[in-house]
């Protein structure tokens, strides 16, 4: 009768090779919405400086051979720090003897999944942030609400374009939106006032929508980003940076105790292979009143609670 190898953690350990764990970084980018509207900065293990502009230089007209004015600029510098954050998987050996080249490849897309809810929560609301009191998006004093105009009005359109109003209003731009996915079936019923879709160059995934136009900004619709009262943002997304110390490191083993419902349980006990992956982020928000919180309608925030 065959017999059936034991697991060998090294052997298990040769399919995470550097190439793969490269690719955690690209799907996390992928899923994570303010990663995907930002700019990405490089980011070393003792943080970034950024020079930032205080006031702009001025020009004026002077007369022939008159005295040309003086003038500066302002700069300053910011630091971003990394952070770490982390992710242990447990799976049965039994599993990972059956097929360890494809459970590899379920767990750089659930742990590029995990890491992109993570860092998106901190970077939009501050949920468990490391980055700092202030440095999320939800810091903004802008808001507007959907379903505050009529239809004579002109609907979703006119609450998006107030959106437009409170940025511009303020000296600020607007490059962009990003949306939770329930947001969706709203906009696929909005028009604008030449009764045209609100919402176009729709882009899909797997049939679910990944982005498009709206008011001829990039918008991005992700899982997760909303809350029970914002359903989505609206804003300049160069007045925020992130960063990523090299790779990704992991560990794999099947003799070391992890927490399993909060209770220590031991992997060579039960026969379970862990891996733990670890990477670090930085986020800085320069200015969070270049962002708008966009609120749901009166009625769908009333049916979240």
């Amino acid at each position: 009768m065959a017999q059936t190898a034991a697991t060998n953690t090294s052997e298990f350990a040769g399919f995470l090779t550097p190439e793969r764990a490269q690719d955690y970084f690209k799907e996390a980018a992928r899923v994570s919405a303010v990663q995907s509207l930002t700019r990405q900065i490089p980011l070393g293990i003792n943080g970034q400086e950024i020079p930032y502009v205080t006031s702009k230089p001025t020009a004026s007209w002077v007369s022939e051979a008159g005295r040309k004015p003086t003038t500066s600029g302002g700069l300053a510098l910011k630091t971003i720090k990394p952070h770490k954050i982390a992710a242990i998987t447990v799976v049965s050996a039994e599993v990972v003897r059956a097929n360890p080249g494809n459970y590899v490849s379920l767990f750089r897309e659930q742990i590029a999944e995990a890491f992109a809810i993570a860092f998106d929560a901190a970077a939009l609301h501050g949920t468990n942030s490391p980055f700092g009191v202030g440095q999320n998006i939800d810091a903004t004093t802008k808001s507007v609400s959907l379903g505050t105009s009529t239809a004579a009005q002109g609907g979703i359109y006119a609450d998006i374009n107030s959106a437009l109003s409170a940025l511009v209003s303020d000296k600020k731009k607007l490059t962009g939106f990003a949306f939770d996915t329930t947001a969706e079936p709203v906009f696929n019923a909005s028009v604008d006032l030449q009764g045209r879709p609100l919402f176009v160059d729709a882009v899909y995934d797997n049939t679910a929508l990944q982005g498009g136009k709206l008011l001829g900004r990039q918008s991005v619709y992700k899982d997760e980003i909303g809350t029970d009262d914002v359903i989505g943002y609206a804003g300049d997304w160069s007045k925020a940076v992130w960063g990523v110390v090299g790779g990704i490191s992991y560990d794999v083993s099947t003799q070391a105790t992890v927490t399993l419902n909060d209770e220590l349980v031991s992997l060579w006990e039960h026969n379970l292979v862990a891996i733990r992956a670890e990477a670090e982020y930085g986020f800085h928000v320069a200015d969070a009143e270049s962002f708008v919180k966009i609120n749901r309608e009166a009625e769908d925030a009333e049916g979240n609670d």
